[in-house]
């Protein structure tokens, strides 16, 4: 099998938990080392790796695909250089900061022949997956509305700075908010109009840390919601169509079990635990049913094969430019329609 020699952009948390337990374990990936400006740690954990001192470094390198896992606000800067460099790229969300931004990504990837990709791993968790199920058997006939939930109880500001201070990547409608637009558009298609609350509620904060998203589509609205205020937990899915409701908590594993050093395989990886099954209230052949769903596997194992699947065989990537771009379309209406009390329409 063809190894693509990967570099990481960063070994802070998402380098070590979310990038390279997968790029070790599945085998047409090799990891080459990362970019570490002050921190030398990726050799504690892959000692044969390098550990590079600079961008320029990696850009010399080898490397043939490059994650851009920095902060949001330099995903523009770092992916375009990466690109420019003639490498395949995967971003880390949120893709960019503006729209701008996403389309001379993708232009650029076009114009240089190399894959693009955006690292929006929600899609291949457990709960995600078991909801789009959900959907395709059609047991809900037409759907009247959704909702979307990622919340946390958290009043405390994060000690990474990057995440604090008033910049063009910082806020939750940039780090939570790209999983929950990009599952709904994932799920339901590129909508009509947006209309959008969003708001500052903790103490001290600079940024946006409450996120109210409407989203209009012809016959049915998705409403997303983020906030660091929610003790005792809503429903992350609640869909009712015109003969039943499903609603499901959020339970998928991975992200805990690999901050526990915990390493992916293909048999149990991604195994919810059964209290965290889905409830569907009905109509089946004109029969009333009520029950659990059992809940789909997770594995973002899946957005990484689709990955080397795209550069390997040329085929389209797991999540696209086009993908990111449209959810930053998303964003940018949502904070006009927030800053002008008002629907926008797309």
């Amino acid at each position: 099998m063809q190894k693509i020699k990967t570099a990481l952009l960063s070994y802070g948390m998402s380098g070590k938990v979310f990038h390279a337990p997968f790029l070790e374990f599945h085998p047409g990936f090799e990891l080459v080392g990362s970019w570490e400006r002050s921190k030398k740690l990726i050799q504690q954990d892959y000692p044969n790796v390098k550990s590079y001192s600079t961008l320029e470094g990696v850009l010399a390198s080898d490397a043939q695909l490059v994650i851009v896992n920095t902060p949001v606000g330099t995903h523009f800067e770092y992916a375009k250089k990466v690109l420019l460099a003639g490498k395949h790229v995967v971003v880390e969300k949120a893709f960019t900061t503006t729209v701008a931004e996403a389309e001379e990504l993708v232009a650029l990837a076009t114009e240089k022949e190399v894959k693009l990709s955006v690292f929006q791993n929600r899609r291949w968790d457990s709960d995600l997956k078991t909801v789009r199920q959900v959907l395709l058997d059609g047991v809900l006939g037409n759907i009247v509305e959704a909702e979307f939930h990622f919340d946390r109880y958290n009043p405390l500001l994060s000690p990474k700075q990057h995440k604090e201070t008033a910049n063009a990547g910082a806020g939750i409608l940039k780090d939570l908010g790209p999983h929950l637009i990009d599952q709904a558009l994932y799920l339901f298609g590129f909508p009509q109009a947006v209309n959008a609350d969003i708001r500052t509620t903790r103490e001290h904060s600079l940024v946006d840390d409450w996120i109210d998203i409407l989203l209009y589509y012809t016959n049915f609205r998705v409403r997303l919601k983020a906030s660091f205020f929610v003790r005792e937990a809503n429903p992350a899915y609640t869909i009712h169509g015109k003969k039943g409701s499903f609603l499901k908590p959020r339970g998928d594993v991975q992200e805990d079990d690999l901050k526990l050093g915990k390493k992916p395989n293909l048999e149990s990886w991604g195994t919810e635990s059964i209290e965290k099954e889905g409830l569907v209230h009905t109509e089946i052949d004109g029969k009333v049913v009520q029950g659990k769903i059992p809940t789909l596997q997770g594995n973002y194992y899946d957005f990484f094969d689709g990955v080397y699947d795209s550069i390997t065989n040329d085929k389209e990537e797991p999540v696209t430019g086009q993908d990111g771009l449209r959810v930053m379309q998303i964003i940018e209406a949502a904070i006009q329609s927030s800053a002008q009390k008002k629907v926008i329409d797309l």
